[in-house]
């Protein structure tokens, strides 16, 4: 295959360039902006086009005509079914110019007599590639269909995939197909992208997700953090400490009281947290003192309470934690939030739920998002226990790296991987 690349000020005007140099027979691989827009400087589009031999003997004769071959199609390998789909999207993108001769300067009242036969010849081509897509996708689809009572249509083969690699429980991504298929009109069945799109709405929609919340005059939030070794709970402590005191419309009183009196560098780093932010802060060795200290930090709107972490099998130090929370005979409600790592697979984040479950948990925490590739693991559990997400930790600086949850955050992570900018 022969590659070309031609320039313009818009996607479209490069596209023209091609089609006048190579005509129809070329298919296009890439888009991409070489050049911003700035002050006194128009922005540049580049478009790559790749040319088979016939194609490139045919458009320029004096060129040796290439020997024939040709790769076994199979050996073209599943990655030409899922890649393809990006050149896709990117001419789409280049068919919602509704007014490209706006962009030069004339104006949009004039411009609509011009546009049905631009806008035909991107469609043809959009037609042409949608063409190529499903004839590659019908060949590799049927060795990797799930094993459903209805066969899935070959547009579902990209969205499939990404679920699955997510970690996502098998059997909810199948049962969730077995509703897409049944529910979603046809006509939305003709693309993938339409598919995707579906197909994130409907993943929102099974999110639990318990939004931040703030308290009322006269009440104060208790909130304590539980869950295994090494999550992060003590660092998620100090974030929400610095959230709760310095980053809201208003500055919050909180104070700190530690269980983790097992981990002399939790109570010693806490200890740190709060000098630096100027916080009360109360220790506990047994259940007896918990309600006084909760009582010796009253004048606080919120208190936070680390906790010891512990193995999901030492029911010992889970039962010291509940022991803490009988001996609670304060006026406070107590919020239960189980902190877990987003980096271990569903069935241990299952496992550690259940294990905890006994302390009556409200909401969970996920941690570690920026070491995972996957985070269908963490859509499986909350659609499973049916327990809101409350926060995301997405690093370890304090306190920039904590994320109030919502679905589009966890869906989208899920489905296009984790970026930090839509933190």
């Amino acid at each position: 295959m022969k590659i070309l690349t031609f320039t313009g000020r818009t996607p479209s005007e490069a596209l023209k360039k091609a089609k006048l140099e190579v005509g129809d027979d070329g298919m296009l691989i890439e888009t991409r902006e070489i050049q911003k827009k700035a002050l006194g400087r128009e922005p540049l589009y580049e478009i790559v086009i790749g040319i088979d031999g016939n194609d490139i003997h045919a458009s320029y004769p004096n060129k040796p005509k290439p020997l024939d071959k040709q790769k076994p199609l199979r050996q073209e390998s599943e990655d030409v079914l899922y890649d393809i789909s990006s050149a896709a999207a990117q001419i789409s993108e280049i068919a919602n110019v509704t007014d490209p001769l706006y962009e030069y300067g004339v104006p949009r009242k004039t411009a609509s007599s011009y546009e049905p036969k631009e806008l035909k010849e991107i469609k043809s081509e959009i037609n042409k590639l949608g063409d190529k897509v499903k004839l590659i996708q019908n060949m590799f689809w049927d060795e990797k269909a799930p094993d459903l009572e209805h066969q899935i249509p070959s547009e579902f083969a990209e969205i499939y995939r990404l679920a699955s690699q997510s970690g996502m429980d098998r059997d909810h991504l199948d049962g969730i197909m077995r509703m897409t298929l049944e529910h979603m009109p046809l006509k939305m069945r003709e693309n993938s992208s339409t598919v995707k799109r579906y197909f994130q709405t409907l993943l929102r929609k099974m999110i639990p997700i318990r939004r931040e919340s703030v308290p009322t005059p006269g009440t104060k939030k208790v909130i304590m953090l539980v869950g295994p070794t090494g999550v992060g709970k003590t660092t998620s402590i100090a974030k929400l400490a610095a959230r709760y005191s310095y980053l809201m419309q208003k500055k919050y009183k909180v104070g700190l009281v530690v269980l983790d009196t097992y981990r002399i560098g939790a109570v010693e780093q806490l200890m740190q947290y709060a000098r630096m932010m100027k916080l009360g802060i109360e220790t506990v060795v047994d259940p007896p003192e918990f309600s006084t200290a909760l009582n010796s930090l009253r004048y606080c709107d919120y208190i936070l309470i680390d906790t010891m972490g512990s193995s999901p099998y030492d029911k010992n130090k889970i039962e010291k934690i509940y022991e803490c929370l009988d001996a609670n005979d304060t006026e406070y409600n107590i919020d239960v939030v189980l902190v877990m790592p987003s980096s271990i697979k569903y069935e241990d984040l299952k496992l550690t739920y259940e294990n905890f479950s006994t302390l009556n948990v409200d909401t969970v925490m996920f941690t570690k998002l920026d070491e995972t590739m996957g985070f269908g693991n963490i859509f499986s559990l909350a659609y499973e226990t049916k327990s809101p997400i409350s926060y995301f930790s997405v690093g370890q600086e304090v306190p920039e790296d904590l994320v109030c949850a919502s679905s589009d955050f966890l869906v989208d992570c899920l489905l296009n991987g984790f970026n930090r900018s839509k933190a």
